[in-house]
């Protein structure tokens, strides 16, 4: 949120929209450089462990080539497509010095397929922490947009080093690269790359619809609204990635896969709740403390609109990384391309509409999104139905109910500062939870547990989802 508001206040709402135009063609091409390597990698090394160095020193090898072949590609087709040439080679400058940073957090398979989700969270840090130390740098020294380009090499490049560097330090297979991994990889990866391409295409649809109906600034607010939601969403990224490799492992034992995806199901979904009111409530001072309200301002109304999405997207999510465990990433990628099609349709209706009724017409982009989510919403409840606990149903109910009530109780109080409010609505929604049942007293004794230096005996859960699986010694 830093970097984008560092950024963006300099930029200026047009020429931020056309770095969020390069960051959505980069995005786009860099799907064919994961090519579904990540969720394939990481079940790997969850259940052998012993194949972590040929498959990190392979699949850096091959995501190597085919991100300079990418970068070709993007500077032929944008300019088949009619981008300016200015626009078309910087969109192959960006795949390049995207490269660092993608061979860098490659590493990071291999520790959440260890279970080493600190070195996982090390590797983010350090990325978005060099990112925004060079953006600064670059900006102090008055450069623009073709040097926040380049600049993003330098903060890859020091994500890299500090994976390299940890990964020695924990003692890790040597690395080397192996032709029969490579065509392991490309063969055993493609039922995924089919699903990352099509989340990948839905934001390139989105920039080059918003490009073509509506002004530049407004593309500017989307980006700036898009980089707080992308914070917003980040927990339940975390969740499902820390989670995916037992739920890997739990895939053969049917018991065991619903204990576990009902473990981390109930706090995902308080966490969501928690967000999304808090998004609607805040939307306004969010947007003008991180970039301004004079240039943003109307960014507020496109967050506000992304909050009840940011409920589905969670649960999508971990949903999503349930099917996956069970090799249904098949299924999975024709639900994800009706849901594209879906909410493709709704925004050519509803940008438009929105552009004319509000001026803003990124609006259409989230209430769009937010259709395409409960088309996912329920393909993936039928793909894993049988994993899907009853008790399930409730929780969504407590929770949903808590936090409506916590809202209401936030409209009808008297007005405070942000600053008040924010901590205000936490308590108010932690205490409507435990009213209505969503936070019960073992949620409270395990959270005062994990505060401990020393925590003795484990949880109940936590011996539940570490056994599960017929891999549990890993």
């Amino acid at each position: 949120m830093l970097f984008s508001a560092a950024i963006a206040r300099t930029l200026g709402a047009s020429e931020f929209g056309l770095l969020y135009l390069l960051t959505s063609i980069a995005s786009f091409a860099h799907v064919f450089v994961d090519w579904g390597h990540g969720p394939f990698v990481t079940r790997e090394v969850a259940l052998r462990p012993h194949r972590s160095g040929e498959l990190i020193g392979t699949v850096l090898v091959v995501r190597a080539v085919t991100a300079a072949i990418m970068a070709l590609l993007s500077v032929a087709v944008t300019l088949l497509l009619r981008y300016d040439p200015r626009t078309s080679v910087l969109s192959g400058l960006l795949v390049l010095a995207w490269v660092p940073q993608y061979l860098g957090l490659s590493y990071s398979w291999i520790f959440r397929g260890r279970e080493r989700m600190e070195f996982d969270a090390l590797l983010q840090v350090a990325l978005k922490f060099s990112a925004l130390v060079v953006a600064l740098v670059i900006l102090a020294l008055g450069g623009r947009l073709v040097a926040l380009v380049l600049g993003s090499a330098i903060s890859g490049g020091i994500t890299l080093m500090v994976a390299l560097l940890i990964y020695r330090q924990l003692g890790f297979p040597p690395m080397h690269v192996s032709s029969a991994t490579a065509r392991e990889l490309v063969r055993d990866g493609a039922p995924i790359l089919a699903i990352s391409l099509v989340i990948a295409v839905q934001p390139s649809i989105d920039a080059n619809i918003l490009y073509k109906f509506v002004p530049q600034a407004v593309l500017g607010w989307h980006g700036t609204a898009w980089a707080i939601a992308g914070t917003l969403v980040a927990p339940a990224t975390i969740l499902g990635a820390a989670m995916y490799p037992r739920l890997s492992r739990a895939a053969a034992n049917p018991i065991a896969f619903r204990q576990a995806l009902r473990t981390v199901f109930r706090p995902l979904l308080l966490v969501a709740v928690l967000g999304s009111g808090g998004t609607y409530l805040f939307a306004d001072f969010a947007i003008g403390v991180v970039y301004g309200q004079e240039k943003f301002g109307p960014a507020a109304d496109i967050l506000r609109a992304f909050a009840p999405a940011l409920i589905l997207i969670y649960v999508d999510m971990l949903f999503s990384h349930a099917i996956l465990a069970v090799h249904k990433a098949g299924d999975l990628a024709k639900a994800k391309v009706v849901a594209v099609i879906v909410t493709t349709a709704a925004e050519v209706v509803l940008v438009p509409w929105f552009q004319a009724q509000t001026s803003n017409g990124a609006i259409g982009i989230v209430v769009a999104l937010a259709c395409g989510e409960l088309v996912m919403l329920a393909a993936s409840v039928s793909l894993i139905r049988d994993a899907l606990h009853k008790a399930m149903v409730l929780d969504v109910l407590r929770v949903v109910a808590g936090g409506a009530v916590a809202i209401g109780v936030m409209r009808v109080i008297p007005p405070v500062t942000p600053f008040l409010g924010i901590p205000t609505f936490i308590l108010i929604f932690a205490a409507t939870s435990i009213g209505v049942g969503s936070i019960t007293r073992p949620d409270l004794e395990l959270l005062a547990a994990s505060f401990r230096k020393d925590r003795g005996a484990r949880s109940e859960e936590e011996t539940v989802v570490d056994s599960i699986g017929p891999h549990s010694n890993v």
